[in-house]
């Protein structure tokens, strides 16, 4: 008896899970297909309990050979747009800037290294929801990755000052 009700709830969750990753993919038809030299990319997420405890960081960028010392960043901005008849959000970056970073003087026989060098500026923290597929234009050749990021359980009370 016990194993079939293990059955029975294995067989409702994963029901719900895959109506909710199905959902997110259903609602990808809303968006677009990319114009010529520009590139979709699509992140599909999980469902989670508690989804407002949750925010997605995208990190648009590249993967360039430079020294290991200084701190680089490309100019350019990432900017929500709604979709036209649907009312979701996409996420649009028209050009990645000219690459610009710190001076600090490197001995130039340093070998260099691959490392990915986001736009510059704070992370764009964005709501998590698995229902929908975030959805990110940016030009040929650029890199999307993203982070999940969890908000603490415990709360704290400020102090009146």
């Amino acid at each position: 008896m016990k194993s079939l009700i293990a059955l029975f709830a294995f067989a409702v969750l994963g029901t719900t899970s895959i109506t909710m990753a199905q959902q997110s993919v259903d609602n990808l038809k809303a968006y677009p297909v990319a114009e010529n030299g520009v590139t979709r990319h699509v992140v599909h997420l999980a469902e989670m309990d508690d989804e407002d405890d949750y925010r997605v960081e995208l990190q648009i960028g590249k993967t360039v050979e430079l020294d290991e010392i200084n701190r680089y960043f490309f100019g350019g901005s990432m900017e929500e747009v709604t979709v036209e008849g649907w009312g979701f959000p996409k996420y649009v970056v028209k050009e990645l800037g000219p690459m610009a970073g710190t001076r600090i003087g490197v001995d130039p026989n340093t070998p260099k290294v691959k490392r990915f060098v986001r736009l510059g500026g704070e992370p764009k923290l964005l709501r998590y929801n698995s229902k929908l597929p975030l959805v990110i234009y940016v030009p040929t050749g650029t890199e999307v990755r993203y982070r999940v990021w969890k908000a603490d359980n415990e709360t704290k009370e400020a102090s009146k000052g």
